[in-house]
């Protein structure tokens, strides 16, 4: 498959796979596949794009974040603004000193709205936007050169030993035409000329090991490169390469900081929610301590002390003093 050879299937029934016990790029994407507009993919090059497309998807999800960001310091600025409203500002007694709370409260829950927005900025948003940053694809570009160029060297000398094997059979055929030739007398062909035929089909021979050979070392190469790597290790994955271990562990990191930084959304939510409570305790208190009663009483005892408002008691109750 693309130029890898692998055992006949009357030796091996079915291909056993490198690394039976997992799902692993080892075992796929040797072969090419054809995109919509009809152009070749190689298998490398699928797993590369998933690399890149991880890249998109990381840059979208802090884009994403970011919105959410502009929520919260939007919220956080309305509550801030509507917390400085003179609204019923001239609500008395212990009513009015809980409603004065509340919208003390407001204030204090849009403090809390801002620290989460900027948390949001600098614990999840930051960090998926930077990391890998823009030389990850540079990279990526690298390693796809460097698995061409092997392909390539491959390829190159797998069609050396095609062309070495059909040079070797017209010279074993040309020898055959001029022995059964001689034999039978319908050339005057001499056995020198027998010779010449033999040597050259020697020489192809030899020019088909040679060229198996080239093939085998390029294909030892390329699995080197691209499984070996994948199957031991402690081997360290050359820093040039991209061997399909490596891309296995990107792709491992690069889920893993994901999650790692939506838990801390998820964490810095909480928290919020619990601090949010918090500002709403001194209101719900005030709120169990508002009296009616009370209120009244308060409202009398100004009352009174203001000129022109005393009020005096006779036997048939309370009745506005005249002046």
């Amino acid at each position: 498959i693309n130029c890898v050879t692998f055992p006949v299937p009357m030796s091996t029934p079915e291909q056993q796979l490198l690394k039976p016990n997992e799902w692993s790029y080892c075992d796929y994407f040797w072969a090419d596949k054809r995109d919509p507009q009809g152009a070749t993919v190689s298998g490398f090059e699928v797993l590369l794009q998933k690399q890149l497309k991880g890249k998109q998807m990381q840059k979208e999800m802090a884009e994403f974040i970011r919105e959410r960001i502009k929520i919260e310091e939007e919220y956080a600025k309305n509550l801030s603004k509507l917390s400085m409203f003179p609204m019923a500002a001239q609500e008395e007694g212990t009513l009015g000193e809980a409603w004065a709370q509340l919208k003390r409260s407001l204030a204090d829950e849009a403090e809390v709205h801002l620290k989460f927005s900027s948390k949001l900025q600098s614990e999840v948003e930051k960090p998926l936007l930077t990391f890998r940053g823009d030389n990850f694809k540079k990279d990526m570009k690298k390693y796809d050169h460097h698995i061409a160029d092997l392909r390539k060297q491959l390829v190159s000398r797998y069609a050396a030993v095609e062309k070495a094997r059909k040079a070797l059979a017209d010279r074993q055929k040309d020898l055959e035409v001029k022995t059964q030739q001689l034999e039978i007398k319908l050339s005057n062909k001499t056995e020198e000329d027998i010779k010449k035929a033999r040597r050259k089909s020697t020489q192809a021979g030899d020019d088909l090991m040679r060229c198996v050979d080239l093939y085998n070392q390029a294909q030892s190469k390329w699995f080197e490169e691209m499984v070996t790597t994948s199957l031991t290790d402690d081997r360290p994955v050359p820093v040039c390469v991209c061997a399909l271990k490596e891309l296995e562990r990107l792709e491992v990191e690069r889920v893993e900081m994901i999650q790692q930084h939506l838990r801390q959304y998820t964490t810095l939510r909480h928290e919020t929610d619990m601090f949010n409570q918090s500002t709403l305790e001194p209101v719900d208190q005030l709120l169990q301590s508002v009296d009616p009663a009370k209120d009244r009483e308060l409202w009398l005892s100004v009352l009174v002390l203001k000129p022109g408002h005393a009020l005096a008691r006779d036997k048939d109750g309370f009745k506005k003093r005249k002046r």
